[in-house]
């Protein structure tokens, strides 16, 4: 398995206007960088603390197979809410350390051995009793060319074959809300035919801002439960938060009259380009300014972040400020470069979703 590089399909002239722009931005940030040397470190003082929203809870016996681990969004929630972890199979490297570095003992798999395609998971059944994952959303998202099955970074069969042959008994899969648009109806349709013989599977939307997370980000998670089992997934009955939380009071900041949910993280690891731009449209850029909050050139930490002015006189953020609208605690470090962090944030499942969601399965299928 590897990633499939799209060219972008621009003209000649303003392929130029942006690599001129990319080398003013590295020379600004270079400045910055010098700056910052020199310059007292910066500390920061959120307000909003994910891992409080995510109380860690009694270890059950559950074991679960993570696919697609990337930053570990899904692996942090399943772990906070007691189910035990067996393995993490992500085929990006540096993804693969911040796993490990974080946790250690547990399993993980990544490069060639975390490429799920190369797998034979036969010897794991009746070992594995969850499988989670978020297969990669470009095939589907609006932001891109929505090929589906035609599209090579279509990893959703290979989620069904590793369940199909696990049988555990339940998985969980995340994507875009694009997923499960009637585009695709026929294709769903197509790929979960055989495990619905098994399973009962269930398909609805979440929003991160209705977990407390200070982002307002959707995405489309079906979950099946063995038929066998007699249970049934109700994700109506899902516990959410009672309020939302605006980003500048997550981060402790007071920049502008206006506060809410901030928009979707962009994923830095899609695109033509290896930006530190968390802007996913001309809208979101717009919606971040109302808060006071420059979207772009995300800084690695807040002592260069307050180095570089920018452009407008708004707000420079840093990683770990992307990481706690993501809903991950700072005590979870992202290793790569800048945009390879942003990257793993942004294609996370925020972990407090990931836990609400882990907790619902604990309470009405793992509950014996």
């Amino acid at each position: 398995m590897s990633y499939t590089h799209i060219r972008w399909d621009i003209s000649e002239d303003r392929r130029t206007e942006y690599a001129i722009s990319s080398k003013t931005s590295q020379l600004a940030r270079k400045t910055a960088d010098a700056v910052a040397a020199k310059a007292e470190a910066v500390e920061l003082s959120p307000r909003y603390a994910p891992e409080a929203d995510m109380k860690q809870l009694k270890r059950l016996s559950v074991k679960t197979l993570s696919l697609f681990s990337g930053g570990g969004g899904l692996d942090l929630g399943f772990d906070r809410a007691g189910f035990t972890h067996y393995a993490s199979y992500e085929i990006l490297k540096f993804a693969g350390e911040t796993l490990r570095s974080n946790r250690p003992k547990w399993k993980v798999f990544s490069g060639e051995n975390g490429d799920v395609t190369r797998q034979d998971w036969k010897s794991l059944l009746g070992t594995v009793d969850m499988v989670h994952g978020g297969p990669p959303c470009q095939p589907f998202s609006i932001a891109g060319r929505r090929m589906g099955k035609n599209d090579a970074r279509d990893m959703f069969p290979e989620f069904v074959r590793c369940v199909d042959e696990i049988r555990p008994k339940a998985f969980m899969a995340e994507n875009v809300p694009g997923f499960l648009s009637a585009k695709f109806s026929a294709y769903r349709k197509g790929l979960f035919t055989e495990l619905a013989k098994y399973y009962e599977i269930t398909t609805f939307v979440v929003s991160s801002d209705e977990f407390g997370v200070p982002q307002a980000r959707k995405r489309a998670i079906c979950i099946g439960v063995r038929r066998d089992l007699g249970k049934k997934f109700d994700h109506v009955t899902i516990r959410k938060a009672s309020d939302k939380r605006g980003v500048q009071s997550a981060l402790g900041l007071s920049l502008t009259s206006k506060d809410g949910p901030a928009p979707t993280l962009r994923s830095t690891l899609t695109g033509p380009r290896q930006t530190t731009s968390i802007a996913n449209s001309t809208a979101s850029v717009v919606r971040w300014k109302e808060y006071g909050i420059w979207p772009h050139g995300i800084s690695p930490n807040a002592t260069v972040a307050r180095s570089f002015p920018t452009k407008d006189g708004t707000y420079r953020m840093c990683v770990e400020e992307c990481q706690i609208i993501q809903g991950f605690p700072l005590s979870w470090e992202f290793y790569g470069a800048v945009y390879q962090r942003l990257g793993m944030i942004g294609n996370s499942v925020c972990p407090p979703v990931a836990y609400a969601l882990a907790k619902a399965l604990r309470d009405q299928v793992f509950n014996d």
